[in-house]
């Protein structure tokens, strides 16, 4: 499998960003249950995030994986604007967007990206599309008469 990791060069029009709040979901399920407290869970808000559809996963650089304490689960081919190299897979990031919630799997970035990048799969799962005309993210429905989800 590879991941597309796009070039951030010349995306300044229509461009999404968006705030999001990542957390480590082992250190939120150890708190549920007792095993720590709630102020030893791990999470971080993250403003300038980059709504990306040319990206796959949720993109984070090496920093902020570490600051959460996220475990690598693999590496995978990464397609880069230098070429396909491999980038680092990590699990269990819980990442809250304009109120919905889910758990992700994250690409760490390479060397020098600082930017966090959300891609397609979060973006689909959690019923969120990318309004560039109005540059924000748009939040699908989701109750008794209408579902973005499709079965």
């Amino acid at each position: 499998m590879t991941l597309v990791l796009p070039n951030l060069q010349e995306k300044q029009m229509g461009q999404v960003i968006t705030t999001i709040t990542v957390t480590n979901r082992i250190d939120r399920v150890m708190a549920e249950r007792g095993f720590i407290s709630a102020e030893e869970v791990r999470s971080v808000n993250l403003d300038n995030v980059v709504v990306d559809t040319g990206a796959t996963l949720l993109s984070l650089p090496a920093p902020i994986i570490s600051q959460l304490g996220l475990i690598q689960v693999g590496e995978r081919d990464v397609e880069t604007s230098a070429g396909i190299k491999k980038g680092r897979i990590f699990a269990d990031a819980q990442i809250i967007v304009e109120g919905r919630e889910g758990r992700f799997d994250c690409l760490e970035l390479p060397e020098g990206v600082s930017a966090v990048l959300l891609g397609v799969i979060p973006m689909e799962e959690l019923g969120l599309e990318p309004d560039l005309k109005n540059r924000r993210l748009r939040v699908l429905p989701m109750n008794n008469q209408q579902t973005y989800l499709m079965g």
